[in-house]
């Protein structure tokens, strides 16, 4: 990361109220970690440091914009990729225990890396699916809350999300700047979920000013036993 860089991710990180000066050398780790791994291993479409900075790290950290996310809550970040937005809330948020879920086990390996060269015991990995893993009775309705980023829709990704969350927790889902169609449409799927629309945060995406919502969905009742439904329906046949 380059000392312009650097400037660029603190002045990020200040508009969302984060001090990430402490931080920064984990930041700068993780990202020579990314564009490097990504040169063969394809993790990323975003591959210069400007958008690497503001559109992953900035992005992920507007999330605590959020006040949910309190000392000693576990969070599952459903979908993680190259680890966002898990990756970078693990690091300010040390007294948050987060597990980061992907199917793709070559993006997995790559997360793990990183939180074992950054020695973050806050965070460890998890490889399958969520319409599996959230039929584990150990991980069923266990964690405080989910995150997701935009990778389908609200309906989808609450039924993905929801079964995770134990009753009072909540699902936070990053979203671009439409949203409104998508919250009518999964108006039924979250009173199947036992989710209730709790609030939609709309924000700007530091310093690029681009237009982002946070939709939180709370887990008011718990979820019907047999939801989510087998791998691939979920995405495939929404809930509605």
């Amino acid at each position: 990361m380059t000392e312009e860089g650097k400037q660029l991710l603190l002045r990020a990180s200040r508009e969302v109220g984060i001090n990430l000066e402490p931080y920064l050398p984990h930041f700068a780790y993780f990202f020579e970690r990314l564009t490097s791994a990504n040169e063969s291993l394809n993790l990323t479409a975003i591959r210069d440091e400007r958008g690497v900075l503001l559109k992953h790290f900035a992005d992920s950290l507007t999330c605590l914009t959020y006040d949910g996310f309190v000392d000693g809550i576990s969070v599952i970040d459903v979908g993680t990729g190259a680890g966002f937005p898990g990756l970078p809330l693990a690091i300010v948020r040390p007294k948050i225990q987060f597990d980061l879920l992907d199917a793709t086990q070559k993006k997995i390996d790559f997360v793990d890396s990183v939180i074992q060269g950054l020695g973050l015991p806050n965070a460890k990995v998890l490889w399958g699916r969520s319409e599996e893993l959230s039929h584990q009775i150990v991980k069923r309705e266990t964690y405080g809350a989910a995150v997701a980023r935009a990778v389908a829709s609200v309906q989808v990704l609450a039924e993905l999300t929801l079964p995770l969350v134990k009753l009072g927790g909540f699902v936070l889902i990053q979203k671009g700047a439409e949203v409104q169609g998508e919250l009518e449409a999964a108006k039924g799927a979250l009173e199947k979920l036992g989710g209730s629309l709790k609030r939609i945060m709309r924000l700007e995406l530091p310093i690029l000013g681009d237009t982002r919502n946070l939709v939180i969905i709370e887990k008011t009742s718990p979820t019907p036993a047999h939801y989510p439904r087998r791998t691939g329906v979920p995405a495939k046949n929404p809930l509605s």
